[in-house]
């Protein structure tokens, strides 16, 4: 059991010491009005990592997220490093790819539309921009279907081209909050092994948000537990399982002996939710 966990800890380092973190986070909270949503958060992502976090409900993933794609600022104290430099939250606006849970495919564009709009809103030329994602349609399941409108394709299709979309938008750091979390198991499953191949190809630096445990174990190569409101950092797992992962990875005993101190971990954060709800 892990009943002597503490509230929030600062984690070990996993990295090398001679490897620059691409990301360093320092006592990063954020308040909004008299609620703090999260509390010092604590945490480097090396280049190329493959990072997921889980939690309760409400503890302050998708906040997080908001911060690192500059769309909120930090409160006063926190720190954030970015590729070795001091910056404010609002700086890294643009300087992330990030991916929300919904597709967001505008409907009245087709598939290459949609996937190559940040490059128009940077101002990229739109006929290489088109030429660029049309190379990467068979890599991302989606050859023959350029010309396709997002009505006309699967939940998998439309997340794969939001994937592209994202992938398109070059940047070393990749925030992917709960792709899958609105398909069916069996498609899930199979986005799981995609996204693993796409990204072992091209070893961008990513930071997953999941609600589901064996999701995280499977992609990550650590996995984060966030604490109850206002969040942190409670709990950090190494994840050793050799790549590339195959459907055996599931029944191993380490991926269900980490799977059931994960679960551990976020039941105890769970209870400390109901019981603030309850009082």
């Amino acid at each position: 059991m892990i009943s002597h966990l503490p509230e929030t800890l600062t984690p070990e380092p996993t990295m090398s010491e001679t490897t620059k973190p691409i990301l360093d986070l320092r006592n990063l909270s954020k308040t909004f009005g008299e609620v703090q949503a999260l509390s010092n958060v604590n945490l480097k992502v090396a280049p190329g990592e493959f990072v997921t976090l889980v939690g309760p409900s409400g503890c302050g993933k998708s906040t997080l997220f908001s911060l690192l794609s500059g769309l909120e600022d930090a409160d006063a104290g926190s720190t954030v490093r970015f590729e070795d430099r001091s910056v404010m939250s609002k700086d890294l606006l643009g300087k992330v790819s990030f991916m929300p849970q919904r597709d967001l495919l505008l409907a009245w564009r087709n598939v290459i539309d949609n996937a190559i709009l940040p490059l128009e809103m940077e101002g990229a030329n739109r006929s290489q921009a088109r030429k660029q994602a049309q190379r990467m349609l068979p890599e991302f399941g989606l050859a023959g279907f350029a010309d396709k409108f997002p009505h006309e394709l699967s939940g998998g299709m439309r997340q794969r081209v939001a994937l592209m979309r994202t992938f398109l938008f070059k940047r070393d750091l990749m925030l992917l909050d709960e792709p899958f979390g609105a398909l069916d198991a069996l498609t899930r499953t199979m986005m799981q092994r995609w996204l693993l191949d796409v990204w072992q190809k091209h070893k961008r630096t990513v930071l997953f948000i999941t609600h589901d445990v064996d999701e995280a174990i499977f992609l990550g190569d650590r996995v984060l537990v966030m604490s109850a409101r206002p969040g942190g950092i409670k709990l950090e797992r190494k994840i050793d399982l050799p790549r590339p992962r195959n459907a055996d990875a599931v029944t191993s005993p380490e991926f269900i002996s980490l799977k059931r101190d994960l679960l551990e971990a976020i039941e105890e954060e769970s209870m400390k939710t109901f019981g603030a709800v309850q009082t």
